[in-house]
């Protein structure tokens, strides 16, 4: 599903939005998702599920070509954790 799909749905849903609305919506909807979570906030969507940021330590590698040891930097990391509910709709 790309962004413009999820602009339509809105669209046929809510028939008082024209589809240019309806994109902006969708946009600032995930431009405000984005925000949060390069804030460092967790974005939990009831029934859905909840996208967090955690930071990985830096760490000891190896180079599979190599076999050279390196050094990973630490980083930050999105993670998706889906809710039992949609976990249950799966299954």
């Amino acid at each position: 599903m790309t962004r413009d799909d999820l602009a339509e749905a809105v669209y046929r849903r809510h028939g008082g939005l024209s589809r240019r609305e309806s994109r902006l919506l969708v946009d600032r909807l995930l431009d405000r998702i984005k925000q949060a979570l390069l804030y460092g906030s967790a974005v939990r969507i009831s029934g859905f599920g909840r996208f967090e940021v955690v930071r990985r330590r830096a760490r000891r590698g190896r180079n599979p070509s190599t076999g050279q040891r390196i050094e990973i930097a630490p980083r930050r990391r999105l993670i998706f954790r889906p809710s039992r509910r949609l976990i249950d709709g799966l299954n």
